[in-house]
């Protein structure tokens, strides 16, 4: 009898061969786009390594390894990448596919070309389905011979990842690559067998790509093949075309994996990787479409899942037979081990927040908001035990002091933590009745109640803590995490009196206090989410920004879902424009063409914060050891705060 409750997620599947133990796929993420090395292989495959082992740990049944090119030559994207026809990739892929593999699950090598894209960074040549301008470079159109011999070189990519230790292979046809390209009724308008209008003749390339790996792998190695069910702009196809596509390919490839979108148009970006404001398993539509279309071929769906009745329905019903998850499984690996074992309250949910991917590519690494281990897995797996254990007090509760409370209870040290509210979570719990920022709010919830619970952690709440209280304690170490403060903009008008002016936090929550017409000072992210809410509830609103451009907080790949709701919306945005006073009528500001009175019933100001740096120093000599973090230091974002408070935690005791 199976007593498990997600009994569908968790059932195990036979495809061509291979078992795979549940339905959770980790979907690919190019870690190998950053750490990879153009002349000489992979040069941080341990960290890699580390990467894909703590999916697989977590209890993902297949982990796929994404962005392994198959072209040196012609199919890349930039210069740090990792190559399937590089005989110096063998060793290091050879070892993440065992650190995947250890676990029991099914590991799969992502195998792509750029097409058109590639070598945009080297200034070297790229071809795609026709010649055509990209960014003032000449690509040349493949021509018949070339075509083969690319359809060679996905096969040999495949038998090299088999070589490597791979157990599947999963071919990127996908969100505007070289096969999408084929694919595209815009892009791919050539007149012979491999373009024109119909999708046979556009399918051609992915289905004899699927079939040249099968001849050369064997019937023991499944073919994964990544689709996109709709491109989702005007111009790109849609489901009809979708499943046309899939049609196609039933049978040849083992899963057809049901994406959405394409990178060519920025908004779609935001559809390919749900934002924040999308519904959780919005591109499952695509999935159950073309799954009730295809006989042969598994259908895996794609797109923002976290919550386990919605997977366990999809694959139930018959919408689906894998869910796959990129992000969710950042911000907490261990999610399928947690539904698995019933402690869905222990489970984070990724907020979508895109810190993960921005952070990817500005920094290397995959730094989630809310896991301050992501990104460092390789270092987890070898870190010192505490040497000492200490009484560590800390000052504030907000998202930073709560994971430094916790990262210091779990390395065994005994926590004090003063909060001067009510409860935990600081300025962020303004934010807790916004459906965009439910899973922040969940979030908070759980690690308030993580350090409710937890024994080595002592919780005093309604009290700041005073340097004489910090005296008296005798702590050995003391973190100040005492955040900051809104910055009140020097403009006329803006007083404790005035009550049609009020900062963001009020504004936050008490939107009913607002009137329809609400000028937002600030175009960072307090100002422009704001906005984005208060226009979800009805009111009419303008944004004032002195810059010429908005603030995204280094979080660049946010700032896209923020400019499509900008632009739902008809939020008014007013650059390199300055307030100097506040009228009874609305702002008078200094624009480009002059002043100019906006005209509003309520001024919110998002002008940034104080950091209450002196309320931190007043306990540093409370203790021998004194660390700051968060806002307090400088103000900045959830994903520096918990890494901040992670980092701080690792440190204490570490040594005697």
């Amino acid at each position: 009898m199976n007593n498990l409750k997600y009994k569908h997620l968790f059932e195990p599947i036979i495809i061509s061969g291979t078992l795979f133990k549940n339905r959770i796929i980790t979907s690919s993420m190019g870690y190998l786009d950053v750490l990879g090395n153009r002349d000489s292989g992979y040069t941080h495959k341990s960290e890699a390594a580390a990467f894909y082992e703590r999916r697989a740990a977590g209890g993902s049944g297949m982990v796929t390894v994404g962005s392994c090119y198959i072209d040196k030559e012609f199919g890349d994207f930039g210069d740090r990448h990792v190559f399937l026809d590089d005989q110096y990739s063998l060793f290091s892929l050879y070892d993440i596919a065992q650190s995947i593999t250890r676990y029991g699950a099914v590991a799969s090598a992502e195998v792509i070309h750029c097409g058109l894209y590639s070598n945009r960074k080297t200034g070297e040549p790229s071809y795609g389905p026709v010649a055509m301008e990209d960014m003032g470079r000449q690509v040349y159109e493949m021509s018949d011979s070339y075509i083969l011999a690319i359809i060679e070189k996905f096969a040999d990519a495949a038998v090299f990842a088999k070589r490597c230790g791979f157990g599947m292979i999963t071919i990127h046809g996908a969100h505007g690559w070289l096969i999408s390209q084929f694919l595209s009724p815009k892009l791919n308008t050539r007149n012979d067998k491999w373009g024109g209008a119909p999708i046979e003749n556009r399918a051609r390339l992915p289905l004899e790509i699927c079939k040249a790996i099968r001849q050369k792998t064997g019937p023991g190695f499944p073919i994964e093949i990544r689709i996109s069910g709709s491109e989702c702009y005007d111009g790109g196809y849609g489901i009809e075309e979708g499943v046309a596509l899939a049609k196609q390919l039933d049978g040849y490839a083992d899963l057809i994996h049901v994406s959405a979108g394409s990178h060519e148009i920025d908004d779609v970006f935001t559809i390919t990787h749900p934002s924040m404001f999308l519904d959780e398993g919005c591109n499952s539509v695509f999935a159950a479409e073309i799954k009730k279309n295809v006989s042969q071929s598994k259908v895996v769906t794609v797109g923002a899942f976290s919550d386990p009745e919605l997977m366990d329905d999809i694959i139930a019903s018959g919408k689906a037979d894998f869910i796959a998850m990129a992000r969710s499984l950042i911000v907490d690996p261990d999610l399928p081990n947690k539904i698995r074992a019933g402690r869905e309250s222990e489970m984070i949910k990724c907020m979508r927040c895109l810190s993960c991917f921005s952070n990817v590519q500005n920094n290397g690494k995959f730094y989630c908001a809310l896991n301050p281990k992501s990104g460092k897995e390789y270092s987890e797996k070898f870190d010192l035990p505490t040497a000492q254990k200490k009484k560590v007090l800390i000052a504030g509760g907000g998202v930073g002091g709560m994971q430094a409370a916790l990262s210091c209870a779990e390395r065994g040290h005994e926590v004090i933590l003063y909060e001067k509210e009510s409860r935990l979570g600081g300025v962020l719990r303004c934010e807790e009745n916004v459906p965009f920022k439910r899973n922040l709010s969940r979030y908070l919830d759980g690690q308030e109640k993580a350090i409710t619970a937890h024994p080595l952690i002592t919780l005093r709440l309604n009290t700041e803590l005073t340097p004489e209280t910090a005296a008296q304690i005798g702590a050995d170490v003391i973190i100040a995490a005492t955040g900051a403060r809104a910055s009140v903009p020097p403009i006329k008008g803006v007083t404790a009196e005035n009550s049609a002016v009020m900062p963001a936090v009020y504004a936050y929550m008490n939107p009913e206090e607002t009137g329809s017409a609400v000028i937002l000072l600030g175009g960072g992210l307090v100002g422009v989410e704001l906005g984005i809410y208060l226009a979800q509830i009805g009111r009419k609103v303008t944004i004032l920004e002195m810059q010429d451009k908005l603030d995204d907080g280094g979080n660049h790949l946010h700032a896209k879902g923020l400019a499509v709701e900008i632009k739902r919306h008809g939020i008014d945005i007013h650059l390199g424009t300055k307030a100097l006073e506040i009228t009874e009528n609305g702002v008078l500001a200094e624009t480009k063409d002059g002043k100019q009175l906006f005209e509003a019933d309520t001024i919110v100001f998002a002008t940034g914060q104080i950091p209450l740096q002196n309320e931190a120093m007043g306990l540093h000599a409370a203790a021998p050891e004194f660390y700051v973090l968060g806002d307090c230091v400088t103000p900045s974002n959830i994903t520096n705060a918990t890494s901040s408070a992670y980092e701080i935690s690792r440190t204490i005791g570490r040594y005697t």
